[in-house]
């Protein structure tokens, strides 16, 4: 077997995140375990010092906060050493850059020199790099089950409104047994389970329920306004 080729086995969505124990900028962390009750933002970087990295780690220090108002913790990782994440860290908040200034990087970063954890979830990719990360992202639910998974290459900065948005969704389907439509933001309709027998079908093509609305037979939405007002509007501070 090829030295990599265990790389590409990534976990995958409705599995138990893989568990480690790890150092990391704010002291060592049993993962998921120390996060129960809490929905994670597990993401990977390439390297320290770097460009788009560090564009990134200022925009996820200045949305930290945000994150936590919808339950979110932030968990990085790079197989840099904990001494280089240190030292990175610091010259970031010395920088400047977008409008974003003295941006401290409260959540943990994690060491993986070894590249074990990284392993553990598929974060090396031979075609992309043997000594680097790609820029994975893992939702992470309040029971340790993984729930979404996005990869970026090298290259590609992350949007963190649209991470944003994956966990404000998935709250959402959550709590309201629904889905979400392309490009759903708080305050949007939600699409209602699909109809399971030709009698719900019926029912819900002749439904007069005002906030039900049917495109067709396999396809029903649920009107945003049969959520109170007050929750619309915070749910849309809270993304934007």
């Amino acid at each position: 077997m090829n030295q990599f080729e265990q790389f590409n086995r990534m976990p995958t969505i409705n599995e138990d995140a893989p568990p480690f124990k790890a150092v990391t900028t704010q002291g060592e962390i049993s993962f998921p375990e120390d996060y129960k009750g809490k929905w994670v933002v597990f993401f990977s970087h390439p390297a320290d010092f770097t460009p788009v990295c560090t564009t990134e780690f200022m925009t996820f220090g200045s949305m930290a906060e945000d994150f936590k108002k919808i339950n979110t913790e932030l968990v990085g990782l790079s197989v840099d050493s904990l001494y280089a994440h240190i030292a990175w860290l610091r010259r970031i908040k010395e920088l400047e850059w977008n409008g974003m200034k003295d941006v401290e990087i409260n959540f943990p970063l994690i060491e993986d020199i070894k590249m074990e954890i990284s392993a553990k979830y598929g974060m090396i990719q031979p075609g992309a790099s043997t000594t680097q990360a790609v820029r994975s992202v893992f939702f992470i639910d309040p029971k340790g089950k993984i729930r979404a998974i996005i990869y970026y290459p090298l290259s590609l900065g992350r949007n963190f409104h649209e991470i944003k948005r994956v966990v404000l969704a998935l709250q959402k389907a959550d709590a309201e047994n629904c889905a979400t439509p392309a490009d759903w933001r708080p305050g949007d309709d939600v699409i209602v389970p699909t109809a399971g027998s030709c009698g719900t079908a019926k029912e819900r093509m002749e439904s007069k329920d005002p906030n039900i609305y049917c495109l067709d037979w396999f396809m029903c939405f649920r009107r945003a306004n049969s959520v109170k007002k007050g929750l619309i509007e915070e749910l849309k501070d809270i993304i934007d």
